[in-house]
């Protein structure tokens, strides 16, 4: 009669298996779409852990930047794509995105990007060069302040009224060039017209020459996730071109973003 197997122990009791990678993982899986914003006793709850180490966890990522907390909630951090790379570039957003900026980019024969709300800054994370136009060469993680970019004010225009009064407290305008705005009431001003009209236009602020226009790309509640938008060089029609000819074309390129990306590439954009 043959001798049976011998069943293997879990992996989880072997002496590789590191307990607290494991652990800070599973603090991360906790947010999804469904659950954005999650208080120290949900993470504890959704990551079956104590509230004692889910608080050291979230601390812990929260000092590494890949989590921020708000009053007694925490969010992720667009840090977390840092993680993410690698896939990005094998599979998801990137493969979904890039085709669909690559064609707009393509019509409008000028440059597309797509970026999220990270503190005060956008960040990059989908780019198609086309037209040079900004004298600094930008890229996949590049940063703008948000405050004077047109994809950091449709961002904006995502946070709650007291998330958006929060941020600009702590915001610290520069003026570029004699066109940036930096009366802070006057960006709260702007940024609700931004809200309103659904795209945002900016017009020689961050550099003398260049213009932007930025549409949202939303999840599947309606919330703003991220923006997309195209870059054109100024000349005396460059709004009218832009809102007439380019703002059709961003807004169909966000609608069939929207369609394709999975909804949980698309988290709610948070201050």
């Amino acid at each position: 009669m043959p001798r049976s197997a011998k069943s293997e122990p879990p992996f989880e009791d072997s002496r590789d298996y590191v307990q607290s990678l494991a652990r800070g993982l599973s603090v991360l899986r906790a947010f999804d779409g469904e659950h954005s914003r999650l208080s120290l006793a949900e993470i504890a709850t959704r990551s079956n852990l104590s509230r004692a180490a889910a608080r050291r966890l979230v601390l812990t990522l929260q000092h590494l930047g890949y989590v921020r907390g708000g009053g007694r909630e925490f969010v992720l951090s667009p840090s977390v794509l840092e993680l993410g790379f690698g896939y990005l570039d094998s599979l998801n957003l990137t493969e979904i995105a890039t085709p669909l900026l690559e064609e707009l980019a393509r019509k409008v024969d000028q440059s597309s990007s797509m970026a999220v709300l990270d503190g005060q800054s956008i960040v990059y994370v989908l780019r198609v060069p086309g037209r040079r136009i900004m004298s600094v060469r930008l890229g996949v993680g590049a940063r703008l302040p948000a405050c004077s970019a047109s994809l950091g004010r449709v961002l904006l225009s995502g946070l709650t009224e007291d998330g958006l009064r929060a941020w600009m407290r702590n915001c610290r305008p520069t003026r570029y060039t004699a066109h940036t705005v930096v009366d802070k009431d006057e960006l709260l001003r702007i940024v609700g017209q931004v809200r309103n009209l659904g795209y945002a236009y900016i017009e020689q602020e961050l550099e003398l020459g260049l213009c932007s226009i930025s549409v949202p790309v939303r999840n599947a509640q309606g919330e703003i996730a991220s923006a997309i938008n195209v870059s054109l060089p100024f000349q005396p029609q460059a709004r009218q071109q832009a809102i007439s000819q380019v703002l059709p074309q961003l807004q169909r390129t966000a609608k069939a973003i929207e369609a394709c990306v999975p909804t949980h590439l698309l988290p709610t954009v948070s201050p």
